[in-house]
């Protein structure tokens, strides 16, 4: 597996579920076609990382062939590390590739998530991963049918009572994740430090605005939404008031902050450290400023009980109030990042959501981009 240096400590990537899943799927096809296992799997992660990954449990039984992966989380663990993802396939009559969740996988209860009510708890990129990783395996033996696979993980649902799944509304089990198919090293310390280097070497080059992205949700927006250029940007993680002291800190006199509103919108209550596991104020943020413009008790009862950001904004846009709860809570941002500076440099803010594109933005904030645009 490959590895990265960060505050010079060599750490080693690890790989998702869904590339487990993946991974699983495809040996398990072949498994079920060939009636041979393969000793490696190689897998194609949209991270550009390819993975040799072996096969464990191997095994069909009543025209069902299953293959399982274990999880490995690289030098940062998290709470998979680990478990084994086994999927299941089987023919089917027709030419389709269908793909559920079977044990340890959770299932989707609530609106506003990536997937439907009632579906399992595998999100749209691997999804897409699993199929593409089976279709390769189809390709190879020449099999042109239809396949039914379960995806299934190994104590998935007592693990799942340690993660923020029953909160999200997803129920017994774990989700199948992972936007890249790599698990990147996150340890904080090494994360800050690496934000600070990039900042410092920006700041030397002359760069004279300091143009922070929390994640690739925020990068992806800069470039595409905004036209700015990421090589002039700083991913700073959760740690986004650290990343703003830094900056201020070694001389930087304008500030470029552009995120999602899963993060930027926690802002307005203070929270500097946007990982769930920190604080998780984004319903209660919705909730208290749309009250305090006289929202119904069934308007903030929703709002409460609501699983995502672009759920509130759903709810609120049945009412007149969408404009002025974003107004009010975009004042709250701003006064907040001033406070984070002392009021002594310029600093401005874009929040948006993929769905409902720019929610709230400072006075300044187009014309920072302009201005960054134009810096050589």
């Amino acid at each position: 597996m490959q590895t990265i240096y960060k505050n010079g400590k060599k750490l080693r990537y690890g790989y998702t579920t869904g590339s487990c899943a993946a991974a699983a799927a495809q040996a398990a096809t072949l498994l079920l076609i060939t009636g041979e296992c393969p000793e490696k799997i190689t897998l194609h992660t949209p991270k550009g990382i390819d993975l040799a990954l072996t096969p464990e449990n191997a095994k069909i039984e009543d025209n069902i062939a299953s293959c399982a992966i274990r999880k490995d989380s690289g030098d940062d663990p998290d709470i998979t590390n680990g478990i084994r993802i086994f999927a299941y396939v089987k023919k089917t009559n027709d030419n389709i590739i269908k793909i559920d969740g079977g044990y340890g996988v959770g299932r989707v209860t609530k609106a506003g998530l990536a997937n439907p009510i009632g579906s399992a708890a595998i999100n749209p990129k691997p999804l897409k991963q699993i199929k593409n990783a089976v279709k390769l395996a189809m390709q190879k033996v020449n099999y042109t049918g239809g396949l039914s696979i379960i995806i299934c993980a190994e104590n998935g649902e007592e693990i799942a009572k340690q993660t923020y799944n029953q909160h999200l509304g997803i129920v017994n089990g774990i989700s199948i994740l992972g936007t890249s198919g790599i698990v990147e090293p996150m340890s904080e310390q090494a994360l800050m430090d690496t934000t600070h280097l990039e900042l410092n070497s920006l700041y030397a080059q002359g760069q004279k605005i300091a143009f922070l992205c929390p994640g690739n949700y925020g990068a992806d927006f800069a470039k595409n939404k905004l036209g700015l250029e990421l090589d002039k940007s700083v991913k700073c993680s959760n740690f986004i008031g650290d990343a703003i002291d830094y900056a201020n800190y070694i001389g930087f006199k304008k500030i470029l902050l552009v995120g999602h509103a899963g993060k930027l919108v926690k802002i307005a209550a203070g929270v500097m450290n946007t990982h769930s596991s920190v604080a998780d104020a984004r319903q209660e943020i919705f909730t208290s400023h749309a009250a305090l413009l006289g929202a119904s008790h069934n308007i903030l009862e929703g709002l409460m009980n609501a699983v995502t950001i672009d759920e509130c904004l759903e709810i609120l846009k049945s009412t007149d109030l969408l404009n002025s709860t974003l107004k009010s809570i975009g004042k709250s941002i701003e006064k907040r990042l001033n406070m984070r500076v002392y009021n002594k440099i310029q600093i401005e803010y874009i929040m948006f959501t993929n769905q409902f594109g720019i929610l709230s933005k400072s006075d300044g904030a187009l014309q920072l981009c302009k201005e960054l645009k134009n810096e050589k």
